[in-house]
C-alpha cells in the first residue's frame, strides 16, 4: 500500500492543487475581462451575456475557499458543482467530447490534489 504520509506526496498534492486552482482562477479572470472568445462561447452555448461576470465571481469565491486549508473541502465540492455546469455548457455548445470532458479532468485534479495534501480527507475516505 502507498504511504501517503510522507513529504513527497504532500508536496505533490500542493503542486497539483496550486496548478488546478491557478487554472480555475485564470478562467474566472478571463470571464470578468470578457474577451470576444468568451462572449462568442456564451452565445454559442445559448447563455445570456449578463451571467458571465456573476458566474466568474462565484468561480473565484469557490477557488478562494479551495485554497484556504480550513475550507478546502467545501471549495472542492462547490468547484465540482461549478465544473458540472461547465460540462453542461460544453454539451449545449456542441463542443467535441475532449472539450466537453475537460472540466471533469480539472475536477479530478482538484480532488486528487486535496486528497494528497489533506490527511483529514484521506482518513475520512479510507
Amino acid at each position: 500500500m502507498l504511504n501517503l504520509n510522507n513529504e513527497k506526496w504532500l508536496w505533490t498534492g500542493r503542486v497539483v492543487s496550486t496548478l488546478s486552482a491557478a487554472f480555475m482562477a485564470f478562467d474566472g479572470i478571463i470571464h470578468i475581462a470578457r474577451p470576444a472568445a468568451v462572449i462568442q462561447a456564451y452565445q454559442q452555448g445559448g447563455y445570456s451575456l449578463s451571467i458571465i461576470v456573476p458566474l466568474a465571481i462565484i468561480e473565484l469565491v469557490c477557488v478562494l475557499l479551495y485554497i484556504i486549508p480550513r475550507t478546502s473541502a467545501i471549495g472542492a465540492i462547490l468547484l465540482s458543482g461549478y465544473l458540472g455546469g461547465a460540462v453542461d455548457f460544453n454539451v449545449r455548445a456542441g463542443n467535441p467530447l475532449v472539450i466537453t470532458l475537460s472540466p471533469v479532468i480539472v475536477a479530478v485534479l482538484l480532488w486528487a490534489g486535496l486528497y494528497l495534501r489533506s490527511e483529514k480527507l484521506r482518513t475520512a475516505v479510507c
